[in-house]
């Protein structure tokens, strides 16, 4: 009897490269953004509906678009018993990471004895820079396929815990997994990555929004727009969207301005690039990463720690 295979794809656009490749087998499109907003460790009604209420508030995507769009592949997922093996395709970045053990999770709660391989984004030889799956060509995307990495029980077990550590409200027990070593070759920079998205001790905002703010001190930055490219260029290990990056922007509208043609910082931005002031009171919000509120912690980046309010 033939094996049967089922691919988990991270988004639309590296499912409709893929069709070129007629890998044999079954193809289930993950459409989330878990690496923002409130989660449960278990994908079901609840989780649902604490997706929908922060996807609609924050994104404006009803609950009708999210029910079409991922649940009924989740549901596919679920009811998909005759699988011989799995194949996830997941980026290098914490967008796609988050996703990912998310998907695991759904697996191991389903049958955990299917073999499970990666397909991720890799350096390729004469590359500079990380490639997204995305962007390869057809003959780049069957080498990826061909040179998957089979993922063994302990690689398992480690996305599930810090999937559960993740969803839970103390992030401060993920910084331990840093160190842990898996075939996940970006999951510890994936978990810095996190950490480092709870506000400065200092300062009070994030590694993410400092660089996008030095991006407009040492490039010259047109309008917003022409900020928007640069800061989804420059954003390392996040692999946020337009529409994320978008957000931060109108977040950090208190330090940057337009002034003859140029975004320029504010006074407000150079204090806070300058360590000299702390606005943390200013952009508190109530957002939520996984299960822990952004501003319930602290990162402090002399020693990576985060230190809980």
């Amino acid at each position: 009897m033939k094996n049967r295979t089922l691919h988990i794809i991270n988004g639309d656009s590296l499912a409709d490269n893929m069709q070129e490749l007629d890998l044999p087998g079954e193809q289930i499109i993950w459409r989330e953004l878990l690496c923002e907003g409130p989660t449960l460790k278990e994908l079901n009604e609840e989780f649902f509906e604490v997706r929908k209420n922060f996807l609609k508030e924050t994104y404006s995507i009803s609950p009708e678009n999210y029910e079409e769009r991922f649940i009924t592949q989740i549901n596919r997922l679920k009811n998909f018993d005759d699988y011989d093996d799995v194949v996830l395709w997941f980026e290098f970045d914490l967008f796609c990471h988050i996703n990912m053990l998310a998907a695991i999770s759904c697996l191991s709660a389903k049958k955990k004895n299917t073999p499970v391989s990666l397909v991720c984004s890799k350096k390729l030889e004469g590359e500079k820079e990380l490639k997204p799956l995305s962007l390869l060509s057809t003959k780049e995307l069957y080498n990826h396929y061909d040179n998957r990495i089979e993922l063994n029980t302990d690689d398992i077990e480690t996305a599930l815990l810090i999937w559960e550590l993740y969803c839970g409200s103390n992030p401060l027990l993920l910084k331990p997994q840093i160190k842990v070593t898996t075939n996940f070759e970006y999951l510890s920079s994936c978990i810095r990555a996190h950490i480092e998205r709870f506000p400065n001790s200092t300062t009070g905002i994030n590694t993410l929004e400092q660089n996008i703010l030095t991006l407009i001190e040492n490039h010259n930055i047109r309008d917003r727009n022409h900020l928007l490219g640069y800061s989804l260029q420059y954003q390392g290990y996040y692999g946020y969207s337009d529409n994320q990056i978008q957000r931060i922007l109108d977040k950090l509208s208190i330090f940057y301005k337009e002034k003859d043609e140029n975004l320029v910082l504010t006074e407000e931005g150079k204090l806070v690039l300058a360590n000299k002031k702390n606005y943390y009171r200013d952009l508190k919000n109530e957002e939520y990463f996984g299960g822990a509120k952004m501003y319930d912690f602290l990162y402090e980046p002399e020693s990576h720690r985060l230190l809980k309010l």
